[in-house]
């Protein structure tokens, strides 16, 4: 069994949350707050698991509403994309007809 630990879950969530939002990396941050690296890297990476949505939980209301916005954006830009091909093959026929 481990020994428990010297760093309180406070602790721990404060400097999760630094390492997070610095700009720094988990070295620098890990460095000012006088922790072994591997240590912060592991609070980090446990904390952003417990984050992470269930591979089989049901989109938010926000995020339905973004991917449909998402969707929508894709349908028009490749129409877009259809028109611009469609555009510049019939500019290129008419190039070709006027050099020959």
């Amino acid at each position: 069994m481990a020994p428990p630990s010297k760093y309180s879950p406070e602790f721990r969530e404060e400097a999760v949350q630094i390492a997070l939002r610095s700009s720094k990396t988990i070295s620098e941050v890990a460095r000012e707050l006088e922790l072994n690296s591997e240590t912060l890297r592991g609070w980090v990476k446990k904390y952003q698991k417990q984050q992470e949505p269930a591979p089989d939980a049901e989109l938010t209301v926000n995020e339905r509403a973004r991917l449909k916005e998402l969707e929508r954006r894709n349908r028009e830009l490749e129409m877009e994309n259809s028109f611009l091909k469609k555009k510049v093959c019939h500019e290129r026929g008419r190039l070709l007809a006027v050099v020959e």
